[in-house]
Protein backbone atom coordinates (compact mmCIF):
# COMPACT_ATOMS: atom_id res chain seq x y z
CA UNK A 1 0.00 0.00 0.00
CA UNK A 2 1.02 3.23 -1.17
CA UNK A 3 1.14 6.11 1.61
CA UNK A 4 1.05 10.02 0.36
CA UNK A 5 3.62 12.19 2.51
CA UNK A 6 1.84 14.92 4.42
CA UNK A 7 2.83 18.17 3.73
CA UNK A 8 4.63 19.64 6.59
CA UNK A 9 2.73 22.62 8.18
CA UNK A 10 4.39 25.73 9.49
CA UNK A 11 3.09 26.73 12.81
CA UNK A 12 3.75 29.95 13.57
CA UNK A 13 3.48 30.72 17.68
CA UNK A 14 3.87 34.31 19.61
CA UNK A 15 7.13 34.30 21.68
CA UNK A 16 6.35 33.92 25.23
CA UNK A 17 6.12 37.25 27.44
CA UNK A 18 9.48 37.17 29.62
CA UNK A 19 9.42 39.20 32.68
CA UNK A 20 13.08 39.11 32.45
CA UNK A 21 12.96 41.20 29.29
CA UNK A 22 10.57 43.80 31.11
CA UNK A 23 13.03 43.97 33.65
CA UNK A 24 16.14 44.50 31.65
CA UNK A 25 14.39 46.81 29.56
CA UNK A 26 13.41 49.02 32.52
CA UNK A 27 16.96 48.70 34.04
CA UNK A 28 18.51 49.86 30.99
CA UNK A 29 16.27 52.49 30.31
CA UNK A 30 16.48 54.38 33.42
CA UNK A 31 20.28 54.39 33.43
CA UNK A 32 20.06 55.61 29.88
CA UNK A 33 17.76 58.31 31.32
CA UNK A 34 20.60 59.10 34.38
CA UNK A 35 23.24 59.75 31.86
CA UNK A 36 24.40 56.32 30.79
CA UNK A 37 26.24 56.75 27.15
CA UNK A 38 27.97 53.34 27.34
CA UNK A 39 27.60 49.86 27.49
CA UNK A 40 30.20 47.10 26.86
CA UNK A 41 28.50 43.74 26.49
CA UNK A 42 30.36 40.10 26.30
CA UNK A 43 27.37 37.65 25.17
CA UNK A 44 26.17 34.73 26.98
CA UNK A 45 22.94 33.05 27.66
CA UNK A 46 22.06 34.17 30.93
CA UNK A 47 22.27 38.00 30.23
CA UNK A 48 20.59 37.82 26.78
CA UNK A 49 17.80 39.63 27.73
CA UNK A 50 20.22 42.81 28.51
CA UNK A 51 21.68 41.89 25.65
CA UNK A 52 18.87 42.51 23.47
CA UNK A 53 17.46 45.74 25.18
CA UNK A 54 21.23 46.77 24.59
CA UNK A 55 20.81 46.13 21.09
CA UNK A 56 17.51 48.19 20.92
CA UNK A 57 18.82 51.03 22.54
CA UNK A 58 21.96 50.71 19.92
CA UNK A 59 19.52 50.65 17.14
CA UNK A 60 17.53 54.48 18.45
CA UNK A 61 20.69 55.93 19.05
CA UNK A 62 20.09 56.16 22.75
CA UNK A 63 23.90 54.38 23.49
CA UNK A 64 27.05 53.36 22.24
CA UNK A 65 27.04 49.29 21.81
CA UNK A 66 30.82 47.70 22.27
CA UNK A 67 30.88 43.81 22.72
CA UNK A 68 34.09 41.96 23.64
CA UNK A 69 34.54 38.26 23.66
CA UNK A 70 36.32 38.43 26.45
CA UNK A 71 34.86 39.50 30.23
CA UNK A 72 38.22 41.07 31.42
CA UNK A 73 38.89 42.68 28.33
CA UNK A 74 34.98 44.16 28.58
CA UNK A 75 35.56 45.42 31.91
CA UNK A 76 38.77 47.37 31.38
CA UNK A 77 37.06 49.16 28.38
CA UNK A 78 34.50 50.08 30.39
CA UNK A 79 37.28 51.39 33.00
CA UNK A 80 38.93 53.24 30.16
CA UNK A 81 35.14 54.87 28.98
CA UNK A 82 35.03 56.00 32.62
CA UNK A 83 38.36 57.43 33.05
CA UNK A 84 37.83 59.49 29.83
CA UNK A 85 34.38 60.92 30.50
CA UNK A 86 33.81 60.64 33.96
CA UNK A 87 30.93 59.04 33.51
CA UNK A 88 30.04 55.27 34.14
CA UNK A 89 30.10 52.50 31.49
CA UNK A 90 27.83 49.56 32.72
CA UNK A 91 29.49 45.89 31.62
CA UNK A 92 27.25 43.23 31.28
CA UNK A 93 27.97 39.54 31.58
CA UNK A 94 26.68 36.33 31.92
CA UNK A 95 26.83 34.21 34.98
CA UNK A 96 29.28 32.13 36.30
CA UNK A 97 33.76 32.01 35.32
CA UNK A 98 32.16 35.58 33.35
CA UNK A 99 31.88 37.71 36.50
CA UNK A 100 35.11 36.59 37.95
CA UNK A 101 37.33 37.90 35.14
CA UNK A 102 35.45 41.65 35.71
CA UNK A 103 37.21 41.66 39.28
CA UNK A 104 40.57 42.75 38.20
CA UNK A 105 38.82 46.06 36.69
CA UNK A 106 36.61 46.37 39.49
CA UNK A 107 39.87 46.41 41.74
CA UNK A 108 41.78 49.56 39.62
CA UNK A 109 38.02 51.30 39.75
CA UNK A 110 38.06 50.94 43.42
CA UNK A 111 41.30 52.26 44.07
CA UNK A 112 41.54 54.61 41.26
CA UNK A 113 37.90 56.15 41.63
CA UNK A 114 36.91 55.52 38.59
CA UNK A 115 32.70 55.43 37.84
CA UNK A 116 31.72 51.71 36.83
CA UNK A 117 28.36 49.76 36.59
CA UNK A 118 29.00 46.11 36.22
CA UNK A 119 25.46 44.20 35.59
CA UNK A 120 26.05 40.45 36.58
CA UNK A 121 23.08 38.13 35.00
CA UNK A 122 22.77 35.07 37.62
CA UNK A 123 20.68 31.57 37.81
CA UNK A 124 17.78 32.31 40.17
CA UNK A 125 18.31 31.19 43.92
CA UNK A 126 16.38 27.85 43.33
CA UNK A 127 19.42 27.22 41.12
CA UNK A 128 22.14 27.35 43.36
CA UNK A 129 23.95 25.26 45.72
CA UNK A 130 22.79 22.26 43.79
CA UNK A 131 25.78 21.48 40.99
CA UNK A 132 23.42 23.83 38.13
CA UNK A 133 25.12 24.65 35.70
CA UNK A 134 26.95 28.08 35.31
CA UNK A 135 26.36 28.84 38.87
CA UNK A 136 28.40 30.07 41.44
CA UNK A 137 27.85 32.64 44.50
CA UNK A 138 27.76 36.21 42.69
CA UNK A 139 26.01 38.30 44.51
CA UNK A 140 28.47 40.61 46.79
CA UNK A 141 31.59 38.73 44.95
CA UNK A 142 32.88 42.36 44.11
CA UNK A 143 31.80 43.82 47.95
CA UNK A 144 35.30 44.53 49.19
CA UNK A 145 35.58 47.19 46.20
CA UNK A 146 32.39 48.03 45.14
CA UNK A 147 30.69 51.51 46.25
CA UNK A 148 27.44 49.42 46.08
CA UNK A 149 26.33 45.93 46.11
CA UNK A 150 23.26 44.46 45.52
CA UNK A 151 21.13 41.70 44.10
CA UNK A 152 17.39 42.17 42.70
CA UNK A 153 14.66 40.06 42.85
CA UNK A 154 14.09 37.40 40.28
CA UNK A 155 11.90 39.28 37.64
CA UNK A 156 8.18 37.03 37.59
CA UNK A 157 5.99 39.71 36.46
CA UNK A 158 4.23 41.05 39.89
CA UNK A 159 3.29 44.56 40.05
CA UNK A 160 5.97 46.65 41.34
CA UNK A 161 9.32 44.86 40.37
CA UNK A 162 9.47 47.66 37.39
CA UNK A 163 9.67 50.07 39.48
CA UNK A 164 12.23 48.33 41.73
CA UNK A 165 14.61 47.73 38.91
CA UNK A 166 14.11 51.80 38.22
CA UNK A 167 14.95 52.76 41.79
CA UNK A 168 17.98 50.56 41.77
CA UNK A 169 19.14 52.14 38.37
CA UNK A 170 18.88 55.90 40.23
CA UNK A 171 21.01 54.62 43.29
CA UNK A 172 23.40 52.48 41.11
CA UNK A 173 23.94 55.57 39.15
CA UNK A 174 24.15 57.83 42.35
CA UNK A 175 26.65 55.62 43.62
CA UNK A 176 28.63 55.12 41.26
CA UNK A 177 29.32 58.51 41.12
CA UNK A 178 29.36 60.15 44.53
CA UNK A 179 25.91 61.97 44.46
CA UNK A 180 22.62 62.00 46.00
CA UNK A 181 22.99 60.03 49.50
CA UNK A 182 26.52 58.54 48.15
CA UNK A 183 27.23 62.47 47.70
CA UNK A 184 31.15 63.13 49.48
CA UNK A 185 31.88 59.81 48.54
CA UNK A 186 34.54 58.44 46.04
CA UNK A 187 33.35 57.63 42.73
CA UNK A 188 33.97 53.94 42.05
CA UNK A 189 32.07 50.49 40.70
CA UNK A 190 28.58 49.38 41.65
CA UNK A 191 27.49 45.94 41.44
CA UNK A 192 24.03 44.83 40.50
CA UNK A 193 23.45 41.16 40.67
CA UNK A 194 20.57 40.25 38.28
CA UNK A 195 19.17 36.47 38.17
CA UNK A 196 16.20 35.74 35.61
CA UNK A 197 14.49 32.43 34.83
CA UNK A 198 13.69 31.63 31.57
CA UNK A 199 11.79 32.90 29.29
CA UNK A 200 15.25 34.93 29.56
CA UNK A 201 13.90 36.49 26.24
CA UNK A 202 10.64 36.87 24.53
CA UNK A 203 8.03 39.34 23.95
CA UNK A 204 8.44 42.52 25.96
CA UNK A 205 5.11 43.94 27.44
CA UNK A 206 7.32 47.30 27.46
CA UNK A 207 9.99 47.23 25.90
CA UNK A 208 12.77 50.14 26.01
CA UNK A 209 10.71 52.76 26.41
CA UNK A 210 11.52 56.56 25.06
CA UNK A 211 14.23 57.76 26.79
CA UNK A 212 13.85 61.40 28.35
CA UNK A 213 17.01 62.14 30.03
CA UNK A 214 16.68 63.03 33.87
CA UNK A 215 18.11 65.95 35.63
CA UNK A 216 21.52 64.97 37.44
CA UNK A 217 22.00 65.34 40.95
CA UNK A 218 25.41 66.38 41.70
CA UNK A 219 27.03 66.06 44.88
CA UNK A 220 27.17 68.96 47.16
CA UNK A 221 30.18 71.51 46.57
CA UNK A 222 32.10 71.78 49.61
CA UNK A 223 34.09 75.31 50.51
CA UNK A 224 37.91 75.06 50.08
CA UNK A 225 40.82 74.82 52.32
CA UNK A 226 42.93 78.10 52.36
CA UNK A 227 46.22 77.99 53.07
CA UNK A 228 48.34 80.40 54.82
CA UNK A 229 51.36 81.46 52.82
CA UNK A 230 54.21 81.17 55.74
CA UNK A 231 54.95 77.55 55.43
CA UNK A 232 57.61 76.56 52.60
CA UNK A 233 55.42 74.65 50.42
CA UNK A 234 55.39 71.96 47.71
CA UNK A 235 52.93 71.16 45.65
CA UNK A 236 52.42 67.41 44.59
CA UNK A 237 50.39 65.85 41.50
CA UNK A 238 49.47 62.42 41.60
CA UNK A 239 47.89 60.08 38.89
CA UNK A 240 44.91 62.13 37.79
CA UNK A 241 45.35 65.29 39.81
CA UNK A 242 44.13 67.37 37.14
CA UNK A 243 44.61 71.10 36.56
CA UNK A 244 43.81 71.91 39.90
CA UNK A 245 47.26 71.37 41.07
CA UNK A 246 49.04 73.53 38.50
CA UNK A 247 46.33 76.48 39.48
CA UNK A 248 47.33 75.73 43.33
CA UNK A 249 51.10 76.03 42.46
CA UNK A 250 50.56 79.23 40.16
CA UNK A 251 48.50 80.73 42.64
CA UNK A 252 50.53 80.17 45.84
CA UNK A 253 53.90 80.84 44.27
CA UNK A 254 55.08 77.34 44.91
CA UNK A 255 56.99 74.92 43.35
CA UNK A 256 54.99 72.16 41.54
CA UNK A 257 56.24 67.90 41.60
CA UNK A 258 53.86 67.15 38.61
CA UNK A 259 54.51 62.79 37.87
CA UNK A 260 53.95 62.28 34.42
CA UNK A 261 50.52 60.53 34.69
CA UNK A 262 49.23 63.87 36.58
CA UNK A 263 47.49 66.34 34.03
CA UNK A 264 49.81 68.84 35.58
CA UNK A 265 52.41 69.13 33.97
CA UNK A 266 52.85 71.99 32.65
CA UNK A 267 53.21 75.90 33.83
CA UNK A 268 55.90 78.11 35.25
CA UNK A 269 56.48 76.39 38.71
CA UNK A 270 57.09 72.90 36.89
CA UNK A 271 59.79 71.38 38.97
CA UNK A 272 62.11 69.06 36.66
CA UNK A 273 64.20 66.33 37.76
CA UNK A 274 62.36 66.24 41.00
CA UNK A 275 63.57 63.14 42.21
CA UNK A 276 67.34 64.50 43.03
CA UNK A 277 65.98 67.19 44.29
CA UNK A 278 63.85 65.92 46.80
CA UNK A 279 66.86 64.30 48.12
CA UNK A 280 69.00 67.79 47.98
CA UNK A 281 69.23 68.77 51.84
CA UNK A 282 68.54 72.49 51.06
CA UNK A 283 65.31 72.07 48.31
CA UNK A 284 63.45 68.24 49.64
CA UNK A 285 64.95 68.04 53.30
CA UNK A 286 63.45 72.29 54.12
CA UNK A 287 59.96 71.33 52.96
CA UNK A 288 57.48 72.32 55.93
CA UNK A 289 54.18 71.79 54.24
CA UNK A 290 53.02 69.56 50.89
CA UNK A 291 49.93 69.88 49.18
CA UNK A 292 48.92 66.82 47.19
CA UNK A 293 46.55 66.08 44.57
CA UNK A 294 45.67 62.72 42.95
CA UNK A 295 47.87 59.27 44.21
CA UNK A 296 51.39 59.92 43.73
CA UNK A 297 53.31 56.71 42.75
CA UNK A 298 56.06 56.60 40.37
CA UNK A 299 58.77 57.87 42.35
CA UNK A 300 60.30 56.88 46.05
CA UNK A 301 61.16 60.61 47.17
CA UNK A 302 57.83 62.03 46.96
CA UNK A 303 56.70 58.44 49.09
CA UNK A 304 59.25 59.47 51.05
CA UNK A 305 58.27 63.44 51.91
CA UNK A 306 55.07 62.19 52.30
CA UNK A 307 56.01 60.02 55.04
CA UNK A 308 58.02 62.52 57.04
CA UNK A 309 56.22 63.22 60.46
CA UNK A 310 57.99 67.18 60.55
CA UNK A 311 55.99 67.85 57.16
CA UNK A 312 52.23 68.73 57.26
CA UNK A 313 50.67 67.28 54.56
CA UNK A 314 47.18 67.94 53.36
CA UNK A 315 45.94 66.21 50.33
CA UNK A 316 42.64 66.75 48.21
CA UNK A 317 40.03 64.20 48.60
CA UNK A 318 40.24 62.55 45.08
CA UNK A 319 38.32 59.91 43.52
CA UNK A 320 40.29 56.98 44.81
CA UNK A 321 41.80 56.30 48.29
CA UNK A 322 42.65 59.06 50.38
CA UNK A 323 46.12 59.51 51.02
CA UNK A 324 47.52 59.15 54.74
CA UNK A 325 51.08 57.52 54.45
CA UNK A 326 52.29 59.49 57.26
CA UNK A 327 49.49 58.73 59.84
CA UNK A 328 48.67 62.79 60.33
CA UNK A 329 47.90 63.75 56.67
CA UNK A 330 44.72 66.65 56.69
CA UNK A 331 41.93 66.10 54.28
CA UNK A 332 40.38 69.02 52.24
CA UNK A 333 37.85 68.82 49.32
CA UNK A 334 39.70 71.81 47.50
CA UNK A 335 42.35 73.93 48.59
CA UNK A 336 42.92 77.78 48.39
CA UNK A 337 45.57 80.42 48.82
CA UNK A 338 45.06 83.38 51.47
CA UNK A 339 46.03 86.67 50.46
CA UNK A 340 49.97 87.57 50.91
CA UNK A 341 53.61 87.53 49.23
CA UNK A 342 54.85 85.15 47.57
CA UNK A 343 58.00 83.60 49.11
CA UNK A 344 60.50 84.24 45.62
CA UNK A 345 63.46 82.97 47.18
CA UNK A 346 61.99 79.55 48.12
CA UNK A 347 60.48 79.10 44.69
CA UNK A 348 63.23 80.85 43.08
CA UNK A 349 65.40 78.22 45.00
CA UNK A 350 63.61 75.68 42.99
CA UNK A 351 63.28 77.06 39.69
CA UNK A 352 67.03 77.69 39.21
CA UNK A 353 67.08 73.68 40.33
CA UNK A 354 64.64 73.06 38.37
CA UNK A 355 66.75 74.71 34.88
CA UNK A 356 70.02 73.53 35.42
CA UNK A 357 68.40 69.63 35.94
CA UNK A 358 66.19 69.82 32.64
CA UNK A 359 67.50 67.47 29.57
CA UNK A 360 67.42 68.37 25.74
CA UNK A 361 66.40 64.54 24.12
CA UNK A 362 64.91 65.81 21.01
CA UNK A 363 67.37 66.73 17.88
CA UNK A 364 68.89 70.11 17.33
CA UNK A 365 66.77 71.91 14.80
CA UNK A 366 68.40 72.14 11.50
CA UNK A 367 71.49 74.53 10.87
CA UNK A 368 69.08 76.94 8.04
CA UNK A 369 72.47 79.03 7.31
CA UNK A 370 74.86 76.52 7.33
CA UNK A 371 73.12 74.63 4.71
CA UNK A 372 72.90 77.57 2.83
CA UNK A 373 76.57 78.81 3.41
CA UNK A 374 78.95 78.49 0.64
CA UNK A 375 81.98 77.71 3.11
CA UNK A 376 82.67 74.05 2.07
CA UNK A 377 83.18 73.24 5.97
CA UNK A 378 79.87 74.78 7.58
CA UNK A 379 78.06 73.52 4.24
CA UNK A 380 79.18 70.29 5.55
CA UNK A 381 79.31 70.20 9.33
CA UNK A 382 75.69 70.84 8.83
CA UNK A 383 74.49 68.31 6.10
CA UNK A 384 76.08 65.70 8.75
CA UNK A 385 74.36 66.96 11.65
CA UNK A 386 71.28 66.82 9.52
CA UNK A 387 71.95 63.08 8.27
CA UNK A 388 73.10 62.30 12.13
CA UNK A 389 69.88 63.42 13.37
CA UNK A 390 67.87 61.48 10.62
CA UNK A 391 69.66 58.68 12.30
CA UNK A 392 69.63 58.97 15.67
CA UNK A 393 68.92 55.51 17.07
CA UNK A 394 66.34 54.86 19.71
CA UNK A 395 66.46 53.94 23.28
CA UNK A 396 64.28 54.96 26.20
CA UNK A 397 64.82 58.41 26.72
CA UNK A 398 64.41 59.26 22.55
CA UNK A 399 61.41 57.20 23.04
CA UNK A 400 59.76 58.77 25.39
CA UNK A 401 60.83 62.41 23.89
CA UNK A 402 59.10 61.60 20.72
CA UNK A 403 55.70 60.40 22.03
CA UNK A 404 55.47 63.00 24.35
CA UNK A 405 56.38 65.29 21.58
CA UNK A 406 53.74 64.10 19.25
CA UNK A 407 51.03 64.62 21.51
CA UNK A 408 49.10 67.24 21.67
CA UNK A 409 45.59 68.24 23.85
CA UNK A 410 43.37 67.10 21.06
CA UNK A 411 44.71 63.48 22.12
CA UNK A 412 45.15 61.23 24.25
CA UNK A 413 48.14 59.52 26.05
CA UNK A 414 47.96 56.55 27.92
CA UNK A 415 50.93 54.89 29.84
CA UNK A 416 51.17 51.29 30.46
CA UNK A 417 53.07 50.83 33.73
CA UNK A 418 56.36 49.68 32.18
CA UNK A 419 59.57 51.09 32.63
CA UNK A 420 58.90 53.52 29.95
CA UNK A 421 56.60 55.47 32.26
CA UNK A 422 59.45 56.38 34.88
CA UNK A 423 61.80 56.83 32.10
CA UNK A 424 59.17 60.17 30.95
CA UNK A 425 58.27 61.00 34.00
CA UNK A 426 62.15 61.59 35.14
CA UNK A 427 62.78 63.51 31.39
CA UNK A 428 59.58 65.10 29.47
CA UNK A 429 59.21 69.05 29.88
CA UNK A 430 55.83 70.24 30.58
CA UNK A 431 53.18 70.16 28.42
CA UNK A 432 49.30 70.15 28.78
CA UNK A 433 48.43 67.05 27.70
CA UNK A 434 45.35 64.88 28.42
CA UNK A 435 46.84 62.09 30.30
CA UNK A 436 45.40 58.21 31.61
CA UNK A 437 47.34 55.48 33.25
CA UNK A 438 45.97 52.63 35.29
CA UNK A 439 47.98 53.82 39.12
CA UNK A 440 45.26 52.87 41.74
CA UNK A 441 46.73 49.31 41.88
CA UNK A 442 49.56 50.28 39.06
CA UNK A 443 49.17 46.61 37.22
CA UNK A 444 50.02 45.86 33.42
CA UNK A 445 46.83 44.34 33.10
CA UNK A 446 43.83 45.99 30.69
CA UNK A 447 46.00 48.80 29.44
CA UNK A 448 45.39 47.87 25.62
CA UNK A 449 41.49 47.86 26.98
CA UNK A 450 41.52 50.65 28.95
CA UNK A 451 42.87 53.13 26.54
CA UNK A 452 40.69 51.68 23.87
CA UNK A 453 37.42 52.86 26.21
CA UNK A 454 39.65 56.10 26.29
CA UNK A 455 39.49 56.24 22.93
CA UNK A 456 35.99 55.61 22.38
CA UNK A 457 34.96 57.75 24.75
CA UNK A 458 36.99 60.76 23.93
CA UNK A 459 34.93 64.23 21.80
CA UNK A 460 38.21 65.33 20.51
CA UNK A 461 39.46 64.51 17.04
CA UNK A 462 42.78 63.08 18.24
CA UNK A 463 44.67 59.78 18.19
CA UNK A 464 45.14 58.01 21.44
CA UNK A 465 48.64 56.98 21.82
CA UNK A 466 49.55 54.02 24.36
CA UNK A 467 52.82 53.99 25.20
CA UNK A 468 53.88 50.42 27.21
CA UNK A 469 56.64 47.37 26.99
CA UNK A 470 56.24 44.14 25.31
CA UNK A 471 54.89 42.24 28.39
CA UNK A 472 52.38 45.04 28.74
CA UNK A 473 51.12 44.45 25.34
CA UNK A 474 51.04 40.65 25.74
CA UNK A 475 49.17 40.54 29.22
CA UNK A 476 46.26 41.95 27.37
CA UNK A 477 46.58 40.72 23.68
CA UNK A 478 43.32 39.72 24.00
CA UNK A 479 42.08 43.76 23.80
CA UNK A 480 43.40 43.95 20.22
CA UNK A 481 40.47 41.52 18.96
CA UNK A 482 37.81 44.60 18.34
CA UNK A 483 34.81 43.74 16.16
CA UNK A 484 34.59 44.38 12.10
CA UNK A 485 31.20 46.02 12.56
CA UNK A 486 32.12 48.95 14.95
CA UNK A 487 33.67 51.88 14.10
CA UNK A 488 37.35 51.51 15.04
CA UNK A 489 39.42 53.71 17.56
CA UNK A 490 41.91 55.52 16.44
CA UNK A 491 44.75 54.07 18.39
CA UNK A 492 48.45 53.74 18.29
CA UNK A 493 50.41 51.24 20.29
CA UNK A 494 53.94 52.50 20.62
CA UNK A 495 55.31 49.07 22.12
CA UNK A 496 59.05 49.39 23.62
CA UNK A 497 60.22 45.69 22.71
CA UNK A 498 63.05 44.59 25.19
CA UNK A 499 62.18 40.91 24.92
CA UNK A 500 61.30 40.92 28.65
CA UNK A 501 60.40 42.77 32.00
CA UNK A 502 63.32 44.80 32.30
CA UNK A 503 61.89 47.16 35.22
CA UNK A 504 62.97 44.48 37.48
CA UNK A 505 66.69 45.65 37.06
CA UNK A 506 66.15 48.64 38.82
CA UNK A 507 64.91 46.60 42.06
CA UNK A 508 65.90 45.49 44.73
CA UNK A 509 65.94 41.64 43.37
CA UNK A 510 68.32 42.75 40.81
CA UNK A 511 71.25 42.83 43.25
CA UNK A 512 70.33 39.53 45.28
CA UNK A 513 69.40 36.97 42.21
CA UNK A 514 71.64 35.73 39.84
CA UNK A 515 71.58 36.53 36.08
CA UNK A 516 70.12 32.69 35.54
CA UNK A 517 67.20 32.96 38.18
CA UNK A 518 66.62 36.94 37.47
CA UNK A 519 65.53 35.31 33.35
CA UNK A 520 63.92 32.32 35.18
CA UNK A 521 61.47 33.65 36.87
CA UNK A 522 61.71 37.89 36.72
CA UNK A 523 62.48 39.15 33.20
CA UNK A 524 59.54 36.63 31.91
CA UNK A 525 61.46 36.28 28.45
CA UNK A 526 59.66 36.47 25.03
CA UNK A 527 60.18 36.50 21.27
CA UNK A 528 57.06 36.88 20.23
CA UNK A 529 56.96 38.22 16.68
CA UNK A 530 54.90 41.41 16.84
CA UNK A 531 54.08 41.86 12.89
CA UNK A 532 52.45 38.36 12.98
CA UNK A 533 50.28 39.55 15.89
CA UNK A 534 49.01 42.55 14.34
CA UNK A 535 48.40 40.81 10.97
CA UNK A 536 46.68 37.88 12.63
CA UNK A 537 43.85 41.07 14.77
CA UNK A 538 43.77 43.01 11.74
CA UNK A 539 46.16 45.91 12.77
CA UNK A 540 48.62 47.91 10.68
CA UNK A 541 52.26 47.36 11.96
CA UNK A 542 55.32 48.99 11.75
CA UNK A 543 58.77 48.45 12.96
CA UNK A 544 60.85 51.35 13.83
CA UNK A 545 64.78 52.01 14.42
CA UNK A 546 65.20 55.42 14.30
CA UNK A 547 63.76 58.86 15.90
CA UNK A 548 62.73 60.14 12.51
CA UNK A 549 60.92 56.87 11.34
CA UNK A 550 58.91 57.44 14.77
CA UNK A 551 58.81 60.68 14.21
CA UNK A 552 56.71 59.59 10.91
CA UNK A 553 55.35 56.92 12.18
CA UNK A 554 53.31 58.86 15.40
CA UNK A 555 52.00 61.64 12.63
CA UNK A 556 50.94 59.15 10.33
CA UNK A 557 47.03 58.66 10.08
CA UNK A 558 46.35 55.08 9.59
CA UNK A 559 42.75 53.78 8.44
CA UNK A 560 43.23 50.91 11.23
CA UNK A 561 44.99 50.89 15.19
CA UNK A 562 48.19 50.32 14.63
CA UNK A 563 51.10 48.83 16.55
CA UNK A 564 54.13 50.73 16.39
CA UNK A 565 57.41 48.44 17.52
CA UNK A 566 60.64 50.23 18.96
CA UNK A 567 63.35 47.37 19.08
CA UNK A 568 65.11 48.56 22.54
CA UNK A 569 68.19 46.65 24.29
CA UNK A 570 67.73 45.30 27.61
Amino acid sequence: MTTTPRTARTVRTEPPASPASDAAAALLTRLVEGGLQHIVLSPGSRSQALALVAAELERRGEISLHVRIDERVAGFTALGIGRESAMPAAVVCTSGTATANLLPAVMEADHAGVPLLLLTADRPPELRGIGANQTTRQAGMYAAHARWSTELDTPSGADGELDAARAAADEAMDAALGRGAAAGAPCGPVHLNLPYREPLSGESKRGPGVVSTRSARGATESSATFLPRGPRTLVVAGADAGPAAEQLAHDGGWPLVAEVVSGSRFGRNLVHGYRALLRDPDLGGRVERVAVFGHPTLSREVTALLQRTDVTVVAVRGPGEQLNLNGATEAAASLAVEPGETDRTWLGAWMRASHAARVEIAPPAPDRAGMASAVPAEHLAAISAEVAALRMPLDREVLVDAVWRATWPHDRLVFGSSRLVRVADALVPGKKVPVHANRGLAGIDGTIATATGVALASTDPGTTRVLLGDLTLLHDVGALLLPDDEPAPRLQLIVGNDGGGTIFDGLEVASTAGDDTMRRVMYTPQAVDLAALAAAYGWEFQRVTTRSALDQALSTVTARPVIIEVPLDR
